[in-house]
Formats: structure tokens, sequence, C-alpha cells
């Protein structure tokens, strides 16, 4: 998915500055995406821009696009990350410039690898199911990884783990002794949660990671703290376990991973390490070099934003 925004300005992050538990809860901005579909943006959230490495929640829906073409993001570039696609109504068409053509349904994985370049598209089929739902995902390479190959991956079949009245799907990384089959560069975690009506849980976490959950559905306590959907509460460093009570029944997004030390520069839709590196992404993509071409998608590719008229700078994540 794209950052459809006109006037991207530079997201600072690295360098974690949470070391214990907190209980921030994060409301998202409202954000056009493509022709008729507007996302809540959790992340970059003022004050708060990533999760372990994750570094970009947008949360959509549910919207009804029965008469609406529902998403269409045309071919738009990506460098230094990986996107993920999950869906809980709805179907996605993912085209890219590996030659991928896939339909990603609701709790399948689609997961991108960026690398060094790619570009894609993503579309509501046509027919589409009346109601569309998810979230996109970004999550930063580390350096190391950064100028890998691209990649994309379809898994339509991942590991639960179970308990009563709970079912986590593993999308990327390990839960409680299971891991999901999606290729990760860093330690991380990303889990759908199902809970129903009542269902009373402690969820086991990993103290060395920090963790946040996404509200997609129905009404639940997490330490206490009350999320409603579109919402994101941020939960920090230091926990072992997580308390979850169901009000109704419900399902979240649960996002951790070990705190991103690197600084990195994110501006529109590429991850670098400098300035020099954002700029020559931008005129790349608008020379049409280096992310290859999205064929059938039927409309013009997105054009790069005009970059700020000051350099920008690799920065902390720190408030």
């Amino acid at each position: 998915m794209s950052n459809l925004d006109l006037r991207p300005t530079p997201t600072r992050c690295g360098n974690a500055s949470a070391t214990g538990p907190v209980r921030d809860l994060l409301t998202g901005r409202q954000v056009p995406l493509g022709e008729s579909t507007v996302v809540r943006r959790l992340l970059p959230n003022l004050g708060r821009r990533m999760v372990g490495a994750w570094c970009f929640v947008d949360h959509y829906g549910p919207d009804d696009i029965a008469d609406e073409p529902g998403m269409q993001v045309p071919p738009h570039p990506h460098t230094g990350l990986q996107t993920v696609s999950w869906l809980h109504q709805g179907e996605v068409l993912h085209r890219d410039s590996l030659g991928s053509l896939q339909t990603v349904r609701p709790r399948e994985l689609g997961l991108m690898t960026s690398g060094r370049a790619i570009s894609h598209s993503e579309e509501s089929p046509r027919p589409h199911a009346r109601y569309l739902h998810g979230a996109q995902l970004w999550v930063a390479l580390p350096d190391a990884h950064r100028r890998t190959a691209p990649t994309f991956e379809h898994h339509p079949d991942l590991p639960h783990v179970t308990a009563a009245g709970l079912d986590a799907r593993l999308i990327l990384g390990e839960l409680d002794g299971t891991r999901s089959p999606g290729t990760t560069y860093s330690p991380l975690v990303g889990a759908d949660l199902t809970l129903r009506d009542g269902a009373e849980h402690r969820l086991p976490l990993e103290p060395g990671f920090e963790y946040a959950v996404l509200a997609m559905t129905g009404s639940v306590d997490v330490d206490g703290v009350r999320v409603e959907p579109g919402s994101m509460l941020y939960l920090g460093c230091g926990r072992r376990e997580l308390p979850l009570l169901a009000r109704s029944d419900s399902s979240l997004l649960l996002l951790g991973g070990e705190p991103f030390e690197e600084q990195i520069v994110m501006w529109w839709n590429f991850i670098g390490r400098t300035d020099e590196e954002i700029r020559q992404a931008r005129e790349a993509w608008m020379e049409g070099a280096e992310f290859g071409e999205v064929h059938g998608y039927d409309g013009t590719r997105l054009a790069a934003p005009a970059l700020p008229p000051v350099p920008l700078k690799p920065r902390g994540r720190a408030r």
C-alpha cells in the first residue's frame, strides 16, 4: 500500500525510549487512500513512530463498497521495508514488478519485501465482496538486509495458538512456541487475536519486546484499558504476559518486536538512512529506473510528491 499524502514529512525513527510497561492509547488520523477508501493511520503517530520494527499501521473499514470501486492504489515504489496486507473482510488483488499476481483474502498473509527496490499496485477485484476491512502494515528492514533482493510471499494457511475463548493466528514471528512461515529480518511478532465474548486470558509475551495492540472489531480490556475499533494501545517493554478481557466478540492485532535501535528516515514510500538515498530513490522512480514495471493495472502509476527544501535527517525515536 502507498502513502498517498502529497505532502509527506520525514519520519524520524530509531532508538527506543520506552524501558518498561506503559499504557498509551493512540487514535488514528484519517487519510484518503485511492478513489474511495479512507484509512485510520495509527503509525507513525505523534510521539510514537515505531513498535519494534513495525513502522506504519493503517486500519480501514469495515466499508460498504458494493457500489464503489473499493481499494484502488496505482503502481508505486518501495525501498527498505516489508509490507504486510491483512484482511478481515474483502479481497485485495496484488500486482508487482516481479510479475506476481495474487488475490489476498481474509486472514491470509500477503508479504512483500521491497529490499533495494520494488513497485506494486493493490486493488479490489472486479467484481468484489460488499465489505472491505483490514490493516496495512510496514516493517522496517535493518541495515544488513535493506538492500536484499525483492520478493513476494503468499501464505494462505497460518499456524494458530488456541486457548479457552481465544484463537491467535500467527502473521509474522513467533508466539507461545508457534512460528509463522513469513520471512522476517529482525526479532518481531504479529498475531491476529480472536476472542469470544467474556473470554479472559493472559497472553505470554517476550519481556525484551515492546508491544502494541490494534483493535479491529468489538471491545476488549487490554491490561485494564478499554480498546475500541480503530484505536491502538502502546504497551512498552518489560512484560511477560498481557491480560485480556473481551467485552464482546472481538478481534485484535498484536504487534511487537525488539526495539529498533537504528536511526532511519521514512519519507513517502521509502525507508533509507540518509537524505541522499531518499532523493536518489525518488529520482529513480520518476525517471522509470530500478523499480521495474507493474503490468496489468488499468491506470497510470503514482507520481512521487515533491521533496522538502531542507535535507532529511535520520533521527532517534525519542519523543
